[in-house]
């Protein structure tokens, strides 16, 4: 194991050890329950994140994504707003309506072939029009209890929400080592011209990367409804630049061709431990977000100080 894969392990155990000597509050089975329960919209996030990461591109698109989602299912399971009580079935709606952001964003990539930031900046505008049009100024409140108890509802001490993050990450996992779309994925972040060269058709692949990455924003909507139970058209913000500073904290690279899913889930157990061993110190909050930072762009640098990239193919 080289020590970028080794050092966001090695630095989770030693964060971890030094709040836990600073506070005992820290310690504690009810703060560790929190933790992960914190993590799981971050993770599930970082799952679709991560594989657009090992492609060399950038997503900015999160926001946008599970905010419609989010007011989607809102409106479609058992609400204050209509008579609609489509449960799970509404839950796969809005899903695949991330899904379908998700294909946009990876068409008009491969189609206008501009630097996949802006694409993806664009379907986020779109995404988040979407949900203002859906909200129409009155907030959708759920009365869905299978969708509401996803995140009051526990097993074995953690939320089912958390359950859901893990069975994401395993999912992703499976998918980045055993399928065809995660080889290509790593090949296209590693050396997307080779593969081009060897006769491998890179567009289809950009796009269904795209598109399950929309999948994995829309179910993260979807859990944010269930945590607030309520739909807002606000439910991603700030959950882009969180997932990709989990996943480059983790030791996915932003140029691509190294790191995953696994690689992220570390990353997003670190910020999330960080943030929540900031509060019980008693750091102040105005500080929290600059000891965040400097980390990621410490992390960043670490990881792209050997590298310089060769390619010059749109990301």
């Amino acid at each position: 194991m080289s020590l970028l894969d080794a050092g966001p392990p090695i630095a989770l155990v030693v964060i971890f050890a030094v709040f836990a000597a600073l506070s005992s509050d820290f310690r504690t089975v009810g703060n560790l329950q929190n933790i992960m329960d914190a993590a799981a919209v971050l993770a599930v996030v970082a799952c679709g994140i991560t594989f657009v990461l090992m492609m060399g591109s950038i997503d900015l698109s999160v926001p946008g994504v599970m905010g419609a989602s989010a007011i989607a299912v809102a409106l479609l399971v058992a609400n204050n707003r209509n008579g609609n009580d489509w449960g799970l079935l509404g839950i796969l709606v809005a899903i695949l309506l991330g899904a379908g952001l998700g294909l946009l964003s990876g068409m008009a990539l491969v189609s206008l072939r501009v630097p996949s930031f802006m694409t993806t900046l664009g379907v986020s505008a779109v995404g988040l029009g979407v949900a203002t049009l859906m909200f129409a100024g009155v907030q959708p409140n759920i009365d869905d209890e299978m969708l509401h108890g996803w995140a009051v509802h526990r097993f074995l001490g953690l939320a089912y929400l958390t359950w859901i993050a893990v069975g994401c990450v395993l999912v992703g996992w499976l998918i980045q080592r055993y399928s065809r779309l995660g080889r290509y994925a790593y090949a296209i972040g590693g050396a997307e011209e080779v593969l081009a060269l060897s006769g491998v058709k890179v567009a289809p692949y950009k796009v269904a990367v795209f598109t399950l990455a929309g999948a994995f924003y829309g179910l993260a909507g979807v859990m944010v409804t269930s945590q607030l139970s309520a739909g807002l058209v606000q439910a991603g913000k700030g959950y882009d630049f969180a997932a990709i500073t989990a996943a480059v904290v983790g030791g996915t690279l932003l140029t691509g061709g190294r790191g995953g899913v696994l690689h992220s889930a570390v990353g997003v157990l670190l910020v999330t431990v960080l943030t929540n061993g900031l509060v019980q110190v008693g750091v102040s909050p105005y500080w929290q977000g600059g000891v965040q930072g400097l980390i990621v762009v410490a992390a960043v640098s670490a990881a792209v100080l050997p590298q310089r990239r060769r390619n010059q193919v749109t990301k």
